[in-house]
């Protein structure tokens, strides 16, 4: 019984995640960091990133919103489908929110943002505290 739970449960949750993303509210990605660049891919095939992407960062969170909007008409039938999906990741704390970059290629948009160096701390010298006769 005990090795039936984690089965069933990854078997749910795998059914869950295939159906969050083809109902369209999940962005799938990756997240990557270096001691130069912190890097987040994402799954967007499909999307035209000219009028259906908008990227934007404010207050240390990164932001990846998408639209899809896809409409197709044959001789006796129309599919269509459309919905709006988002993500928003924190970045780090030396993240330079000034400098972010982002390509798209073959369904899948890189943002890449590079990171300050963080300045080694200082050591704070630890002065006795004067003895009083209470406690």
């Amino acid at each position: 019984m005990s090795s039936l739970v984690p089965r069933l449960w990854g078997e749910l949750s795998d059914w869950f995640d295939l159906d969050l993303a083809q109902r369209g509210g999940l962005i799938r990605m990756e997240e990557r960091i270096t001691d130069t660049e912190y890097t987040v891919r994402a799954e967007l095939p499909g999307l035209d990133v000219d009028k259906d992407v908008r990227i934007t960062v404010a207050n240390g969170v990164l932001t990846i919103h998408a639209e899809r909007k896809e409409e197709t008409q044959a001789r006796n039938r129309t599919e269509f489908r459309y919905g709006m999906m988002q993500r928003s990741v924190r970045l780090p704390a030396n993240a330079d929110e000034d400098n972010v970059k982002a390509n798209y290629g073959k369904g899948i948009l890189e943002i890449t943002v590079p990171l300050r160096s963080v300045p080694a701390g200082r050591q704070i010298e630890i002065t006795a505290a004067p003895e009083s006769g209470t406690v």
